[in-house]
């Protein structure tokens, strides 16, 4: 197991982020590399951490509860200008200029409208099962799950949560739970729960398995407030750093069209489609996850 060392740190405004970092390096010999995690009020750091934490060796690897999410500060504003602030102030906080982003789903929009708004802050962008336009995108992933013959749901209930008006925590937890076989891929298509090096993986439903916290005031505001007022199509050319771009071929959230569309618009691209994965190709392809990355990384970043 990678050991990490645990920070507290106060944002600008007062608020407090839970942050670990793997393979830390007071001297800064080693690239940064953050990796946001998705689903806001529900993920933790855990996600990223497993994702990324593996490289600790050759970056330092930054992940951290967002506020309004795990062990972080509950205060908000949950917007997304607030959340990018909160992402450059550590990267301030680590005294480095430049570094490497990642974001899975709903941090892969973060991640992406850090990279427009802040360009010459990047080495790297990394953007894993994501998409560019809230509105569009929260509007068909619903449609995808009503018209889906994988899951049985409460309807009402799905349209509160991908318009940010849950009633509370607990219809939050119920909305989540229904969905579990929705960002899996489909049994025809996955892999064995055994990776190739004989470790156990997770596959991408139970990552959102309903232990854990549930806080839908964050997740209102992100789908209630950010996802209308998200949109960077026209500004993906802006994106000057070099980007891998990754989807699962069974994704029905962030499907492989968003994925090509990140490609043809950002000017450095790699776009992999992970055949046998649905919307987490980190947990349902582990080790083709990791040769992809590494390869990315060595080749572009290092």
């Amino acid at each position: 197991m990678v050991e990490a060392n645990k920070f507290t740190v106060q944002i600008d405004d007062g608020a407090k982020l839970h942050v670990k970092v793997f393979g830390h390096d007071s001297s800064n010999s080693k690239p940064l590399l953050m990796a946001l995690h998705g689903a806001p009020g529900l993920f933790t750091h855990a996600e990223p951490e497993a994702c990324f934490a593996h490289l600790s060796s050759l970056f330092q690897v930054l992940v951290f509860d967002g506020r309004g999410s795990g062990a972080s500060d509950m205060s908000g504003p949950f917007t997304h200008e607030r959340w990018m602030k909160d992402i450059d102030y550590l990267r301030a906080w680590t005294q480095v200029e430049t570094f490497v982003l990642a974001g899975h789903s709903y941090g892969g929009f973060l991640a992406l409208d850090y990279a427009v708004n802040y360009p010459g802050r990047l080495k790297g962008l990394i953007l894993i099962d994501t998409w560019t336009v809230g509105t569009l995108g929260a509007m068909g992933v619903l449609a995808n799950i009503l018209l889906s013959d994988r899951v049985k749901v409460d309807k009402d209930r799905q349209v509160r949560v991908w318009s940010g008006n849950l009633l509370n925590d607990e219809d939050y937890r119920e909305a989540i739970a229904e969905l579990l076989p929705f960002y899996a891929p489909p049994e025809h298509a996955s892999l064995k729960r055994t990776s190739d090096s004989g470790n156990q993986v997770t596959t991408s439903g139970e990552f959102f398995g309903p232990g854990g916290n549930f806080h839908s005031k964050t997740q209102n505001w992100a789908f209630g407030y950010n996802m209308p007022r998200f949109d960077v199509r026209q500004r993906l050319r802006d994106i000057k750093a070099p980007t891998l771009v990754v989807v699962g071929r069974y994704d029905y959230v962030t499907p492989v069209s968003f994925a090509e569309e990140m490609a043809k618009g950002i000017p450095d691209t790699q776009l992999e489609v992970f055949e046998h994965s649905g919307h987490s190709p980190q947990s349902d392809e582990t080790d083709k996850f990791r040769k992809v990355l590494l390869g990315f990384l060595q080749a572009r970043i290092l």
